[in-house]
């Protein structure tokens, strides 16, 4: 009976490891995770059957991204890859920035055909949180390799500063 304690052991200690890494997977990714809805774009057909079928295009992806604060400014980066800088729209809603955009399908090739499909298309919008209030009339974005970057001022308010203290 001892080896299957032993066994018993093994196996939960393998469980609780796999639940604790789906679980911080989960965590990390549950703010990049971003619906794409297919729209505008054209559907896309695997030609490469016979039957001309309907191929399923992802409609869940990440768009990973940092939001950095300093005393000055927010930075939020995201990470779009095959997007082109007029294919996002950028909003500040009270302390929220608010970006949307459009992935259109490209097809690499007219032969052949898809195995693994797990990039998704059509438009998206992110909601990030601010951590502090900013002067959106002030912020500046640019793209770059499939990154987008924006820097955020912070209102005056929200400002740090440094209070001298003076003798007495």
């Amino acid at each position: 009976m001892n080896r299957m304690t032993e066994l018993k052991h093994g196996l939960e200690e393998a469980w609780h490891s796999v639940a604790e890494g789906w679980r911080q997977l989960r965590d990390r990714a549950t703010g990049a995770l971003t619906h794409f809805s297919p729209g505008k774009s054209p559907s896309v057909r695997d030609t490469g059957t016979s039957e001309g079928g309907q191929f399923p295009a992802a409609t869940w992806a990440l768009l990973a991204g940092d939001v950095l604060e300093d005393d000055d400014k927010v930075v939020v980066r995201l990470e779009a890859p095959g997007l082109e800088k007029e294919d996002f729209d950028l909003e500040v809603r009270s302390d929220v920035l608010i970006v949307r955009g459009e992935k259109r399908y490209d097809r690499e090739t007219t032969q052949g055909r898809y195995r693994v499909r797990q990039c998704a298309y059509g438009s998206f919008h992110r909601a990030i949180p601010l951590p502090v209030p900013v002067e959106a009339d002030k912020a500046a974005a640019s793209y770059r390799n499939g990154v987008l970057r924006i820097e955020l001022p912070k209102s005056e308010h929200a400002r740090a500063r440094r209070i001298e203290i003076r003798s007495a």
